[in-house]
């Protein structure tokens, strides 16, 4: 839906307004899920503290690796911004639609920069995803869909 989004950004009609406001219905269920689901998709169970993602992050940047069932410290803050940036152009757009802001042009210019910083933060996510596949010898996309990953092996990360 997000590439239908930014595909018809451009194009004059309701089609991007609409699917702006479905954006924004799967941005509130998504948050709503994240704090009362159970298991990996609980926000508590995969947004770590700024230490442990630092600490992840050299040890990545140092060879070596914990693996986790779920969402790695930077895997989960990587979902923190996608939803942030899905929010500001779903905050934006709409406020752009109002008689209050209708027509400025630096509001337009922000939602157009952060459809672009979207763009971006998606292709560093998969970016990510495929690195982590490949030295993790195991397909994330596949866990991502069915919700299933292997334990990992000799430690206890969730």
């Amino acid at each position: 839906m997000l590439t239908a989004a930014w595909a018809t950004g451009s194009i004059p009609g309701e089609l991007h307004e609409y699917l702006g406001y479905a954006a924004g219905v799967l941005l509130v269920s998504r948050i709503a899920w994240g704090f009362i689901a159970g298991g990996h998709a609980r926000f508590g169970n995969f947004v770590t503290s700024w230490a442990a993602t630092r600490d992840y992050t050299r040890g990545l940047m140092e060879g070596r690796h914990i693996r986790y069932v779920g969402h790695n410290p930077l895997g989960g803050w990587m979902i923190v911004w996608l939803l942030a940036c899905v929010a500001a152009l779903v905050i934006t757009g709409t406020l752009y639609m109002t008689d209050w802001l209708w027509g400025y042009a630096w509001l337009a210019n922000l939602h157009v920069a952060l459809g672009w910083m979207l763009l971006v933060t998606v292709a560093l996510h998969i970016a990510g995803v495929i690195a982590m596949s490949v030295w993790q010898k195991e397909n994330l996309v596949a866990a991502m869909f069915t919700g299933r990953k292997r334990a990992p092996e000799g430690d206890d990360h969730t």
